[in-house]
């Protein structure tokens, strides 16, 4: 089944909160949307064409970029020329991968005389949106998928490894981005309040005007064979809509 709740404003959320140990325990849960990919595989059939599009896949925090080779088999069987980032493993410095990145999308931009769009699943999400902020006429549009975008890593498992000065150092730059220079693409942003890794509330842009928000069942690390999120991808690539 397609579960998919479309937010035209910010939806109302607590304050982030940093998952505990329940939280992660429930993302253990997460294998029953292998089951609903399964069952939804005939349904695809059904989605748009992408022929014509163009995107890059970005992994999230120290995941492989074979983490996204199952939602990348997929696009490119609906005829879009999905690619992997190309940088291996996120080692969790977006500052840096930012950077690293913008040459590799610019490239593809002007290879297919068009802007291409940024799929970016958790941190990868993060690094997306800078890469859209930075090269706005080389990027269509980004969809992100479990994205902190409120408070850096803070509200996530992987703060400890950044320590408490360096998480409050990335949310300050994120605010002051965001207020200095606001992402001027399209974004769509996927979260779910079973997210167990990262607080869904974080996952609510508030900053900057051109975010949609869409909501889906799913737990963090199932996001990425939740066939909501597939079917949401594939219709934002194709500038058509999913949600109920």
């Amino acid at each position: 089944m397609i579960n998919v709740i479309r937010h035209e404003q910010p939806p109302i959320a607590p304050a982030p909160y940093r998952p505990g140990a329940r939280d992660l325990l429930n993302e253990a849960r997460g294998y029953r949307d292998m089951v609903r990919l399964v069952l939804a595989a005939p349904r695809f059939r059904k989605l748009p064409r992408l022929k014509g599009t163009g995107a890059i896949l970005i992994p999230g925090w120290k995941a492989p970029e074979a983490s996204m080779t199952p939602i990348r088999l997929f696009l490119k069987r609906r005829g879009c020329d999905a690619r992997h980032w190309g940088l291996g493993t996120n080692q969790g410095d977006p500052e840096r991968d930012s950077e690293r990145l913008l040459e590799t999308v610019a490239s593809f931009a002007r290879q297919r005389g068009e802007p291409v769009a940024l799929v970016g699943w958790s941190l990868g999400g993060v690094i997306a949106r800078e890469v859209a902020r930075a090269l706005p006429d080389s990027v269509s549009q980004v969809i992100t998928y479990g994205t902190p975008v409120v408070g850096g890593p803070t509200y996530t498992p992987a703060a400890g490894s950044y320590g408490e000065e360096e998480c409050q150092r990335i949310a300050g730059r994120v605010v002051e981005l965001d207020r200095e220079s606001p992402i001027r693409v399209p974004v769509s942003a996927i979260f779910s309040r079973r997210d167990g890794v990262v607080s869904w509330p974080a996952c609510i842009d508030r900053s900057n005007p051109n975010v949609v928000h869409y909501e889906v069942e799913s737990t963090h690390l199932s996001m990425g064979f939740d066939p909501s999120v597939w079917s949401l991808v594939a219709h934002r690539l194709a500038g058509s809509d999913l949600a109920g």
